[in-house]
């Protein structure tokens, strides 16, 4: 499998885990153990979900064949077992038996180990994963989401100061297409119309989704937004605005990455 977009993604994929690496690599012991915003997660445990992400998704990019399917079932059936906690709970057994360094090299591993399982997909085949089957572009933008989120924690949790680039695209996008599943996510009708929704990059391009007429709008910043969709500001500490209620509505439950409904965070 392989495509302009899909290899363009990558590239940013493979991009923002480079800077996140470059944060970390450097650490001692005590550094690794730093609290991150995400309550009972330190820089460890935010490096470990990533890596035990990404090798669980290379499992389902190979599951088209007879042993990768084996493989993708088991870890279904871990899930099944304990499907709130599971996650979490890998995560934090890797960041707990692993050292540092061993942390790094097998992160390395599993992100070139995701490249090649994607890649190898076969066209136009979907992959399985814990909800809708994924295409390996989508997989691949989820991945860029994820580290892009889980890197945010990181530099706030060491005082550094993130790049704030025109990669983020691949995020605000992924915060549109999921406006359906934060309503259902939270028990909620979602609207039938589809809203204007403009943000404005960091580049100071404009981005733009939905028909320009309308009704319903979400204006501002496409980094603010990004940091909402994933869950990673309080909307009050955004510049977001928001015309019609549906719209309203949705900035206060936005979420682009699966699972159950999160907290959000606290205003500043």
């Amino acid at each position: 499998m392989s495509n302009d977009v899909f290899e363009g993604v990558l590239a940013d994929l493979t991009t923002e885990g480079d800077r996140l690496r470059s944060a970390v690599a450097g650490l001692d012991e005590a550094g690794w153990a730093t609290p991150t915003p995400a309550e009972g997660w330190t820089v460890a445990t935010q490096v470990a979900h990533l890596l035990w992400t990404d090798e669980v998704a290379a499992l389902a990019a190979n599951a088209h064949t007879p042993e990768g399917k084996e493989a993708w079932d088991a870890v279904v059936l871990q899930a099944i077992e304990d499907p709130t906690g599971f996650v979490d709970a890998s995560a934090l057994a890797i960041s707990g038996s692993t050292a540092p360094g061993d942390l790094l090299a097998r992160w390395d591993a599993a992100r070139a180990g995701l490249g090649d399982a994607l890649r190898a997909v076969p066209d136009g085949q979907k992959m399985p994963w814990f909800g809708p089957p994924m295409s390996p572009t989508s997989m691949v933008t989820a991945r860029f989401m994820e580290t892009w989120a889980h890197s945010l924690d990181v530099h706030e949790a060491l005082g550094l100061d993130p790049e704030i680039t025109d990669r983020i695209r691949h995020v605000a996008h992924l915060g549109v297409r999921t406006r359906n599943f934060a309503f259902v996510n939270n028990g909620l009708e979602a609207p039938a119309e589809e809203f204007r929704v403009q943000l404005v990059a960091p580049s100071g391009e404009t981005w733009a989704w939905g028909p320009e007429d309308a009704a319903q709008t979400v204006t501002g910043s496409a980094y603010d937004f990004c940091q909402l969709v994933t869950q990673r500001v309080h909307r009050d500490d955004t510049d977001l605005v928001a015309t019609g209620a549906d719209a309203d509505r949705w900035l206060d439950i936005a979420q682009c990455f699966a699972g159950p409904s999160g907290e959000g965070r606290d205003p500043r």
